[in-house]
């Protein structure tokens, strides 16, 4: 293959032959009547019309006075016929310095070539875009109808870096981030529909809280202060239900400080939904019922498949305590086992104890190894201790144990949710235990909110709360491996010199 630069410079000087030919080859403007998708669902009143379609440059065969080419849209793939006696000798020129990857525009006649594929046979063509840098080769054909591909381009680091040559050359690629925009639809439509209100929170925050995370800092200049990232919005949305509303969401780009793996991208999507008047069993049936919904408008079904996995969304769902999933599992039974009773059956399970860990966490981790990956079918996973979630209200039966769960589904949580700690005593006496665990040395404690705690004084009513990762449940729907592969630009290593393609 041609090094990288001399295929540019050639490209550059077929720019140039452009240009003394006197084609534009940057203009302002095409107007279209059709897309690609549209000629060819609306072949039967479109045969021997006169349509106008552009596209990408995608695939390119000249013979001789004519040539076959492929053009594609943001919808589908049209094969283009140019004669030199029906575009002329300087369309033809023009045609002839095209290269794969250049953006045109064509204005023809629909028809159907003898072998039965609808094409256009162009009388004018427009160079939209001059492409400087060649696409990776794909070498692919249509098989019964059917795209192969036989040389992807399938480097997963390339492909995360350069997502626009990744949607360009996969198009398979885009419709995993249509699936994304439609969940993201049909969840606000839910929402909407039940009467809840879609707010905004600050994203720069001047005490970070509603999860255990560490967070990205900044300073703001003229103020002369430090601000954080969010991590979560759950503190402000329920300052919103203590001011009188009683059912808020919000779709949220939070910010942790912490590692990348095919689950953890440092900036997330999720959506937080708090309602008052109601708790978590209540939002437990909205869970379910909100994400088999889902299912069931953007795929048409609530019965999926992830990663080789058969899985039914459809309601009810198996509700699961917490110590009963590591009994069921482990068979050690934790429920009322002391920090060191903790790290002892930690070390049992091969577990290494760091020892800033307080009892939440140990308890954290065994689950997480232990019981979430066995965890296909959906479950709530319901009842957690109390040290291990310092903003939920303690369980009505058993003040060891606050009223959580969270939806499993495929081995990973989806989701968290609570009935909200509305007692400001007792959530002082949580925040003033976390402040204990960071003199220890946990990093991603929570922090002491003395605003927060005001509003609380001022009275909530009963709330439950809800947060739904939409990258998880986008991965979930699309039955894609890696976070990475359902947001369009996920956080990378710096670019090393050599790394482009």
């Amino acid at each position: 293959m041609e090094p990288i630069n001399q295929l540019v410079a050639q490209r550059k000087q077929k720019l140039q032959k452009l240009i003394e030919l006197g084609v534009n080859p940057y203009p302002y403007k095409f107007e279209r009547t059709h897309t690609t998708k549209e000629v060819k669902e609306q072949f039967e009143s479109l045969e021997n019309q006169t349509v106008r379609v552009a596209g990408r440059l995608m695939a390119n065969r000249l013979m001789g006075k004519a040539a076959f080419c492929d053009i594609r849209d943001m919808y589908d793939r049209l094969q283009l016929f140019i004669k030199k006696n029906e575009v002329g000798e300087h369309g033809f020129d023009i045609y002839k310095l095209l290269d794969i990857g250049d953006i045109i525009g064509v204005e023809g006649i629909v028809f159907k070539t003898r072998t039965g594929e609808i094409s256009i046979l162009v009388k004018e063509l427009t160079v939209l875009c001059k492409s400087i840098r060649p696409l990776p080769v794909v070498k692919e054909k249509i098989e019964d109808g059917k795209r192969v591909v036989y040389d992807p381009f399938s480097d997963k680091e390339l492909r995360y870096r350069q997502r626009y040559v990744d949607l360009i050359v996969n198009p398979e690629v885009k419709e995993v981030f249509i699936k994304r925009s439609k969940i993201i639809t049909a969840m606000r439509n839910f929402l909407n529909e039940r009467g809840y209100l879609e707010v905004e929170t600050p994203i720069l925050q001047p005490i970070y809280g509603g999860a255990s995370a560490r967070p990205f800092v900044t300073t703001h200049n003229t103020l002369k202060m430090k601000l954080y990232l969010r991590i979560a919005n759950e503190l402000y949305l329920k300052r919103l239900i203590v001011g009188g509303f009683e059912g808020v969401y919000e779709f949220a780009k939070d910010f942790r400080n912490e590692g990348m793996d095919r689950f953890h991208n440092p900036e997330f999507t999720q959506m937080e939904l708090y309602v008052a008047y109601q708790d978590y069993y209540w939002m437990m049936e909205l869970t379910e019922n909100l994400i088999s919904s889902i299912a069931q408008e953007v795929l048409g079904t609530t019965k999926i498949t992830f990663q080789g996995h058969e899985i039914d969304l459809t309601p009810p769902w198996r509700r699961l305590p917490l110590f009963e999933g590591i009994k069921e599992y482990t068979g050690m039974d934790l429920t009322d086992a002391t920090e060191e009773e903790l790290k002892a059956a930690a070390e049992k399970l091969h577990i290494t104890v760091e020892k800033e860990w307080g009892s939440g966490k140990i308890i954290d981790e065994i689950f997480g190894e232990y019981v979430e990956p066995k965890l296909i079918q959906p479950t709530f996973i319901i009842d957690y201790p109390l040290e291990m979630s310092p903003l939920a209200k303690k369980h009505r039966d058993n003040p060891r144990l606050v009223e959580r769960f969270e939806p499993i589904i495929a081995g990973k949580e989806v989701g968290n949710a609570f009935s909200e700690l509305n007692d400001p005593m007792d959530q002082r006496e949580r925040f003033e235990a976390q402040m204990e665990l960071r003199a220890r040395g946990d990093e991603e404690a929570q922090v002491l909110d003395e605003d927060f705690l005001r509003a609380l004084e001022y009275g909530m009513p009963p709330t439950a709360g809800l947060g739904i990762g939409i990258d998880r449940l986008t991965m979930l729907l699309t039955d894609q491996p890696s976070i990475r592969d359902v947001i369009f630009f996920p956080q990378m290593r710096p670019e090393q010199s050599g790394d482009e393609s």
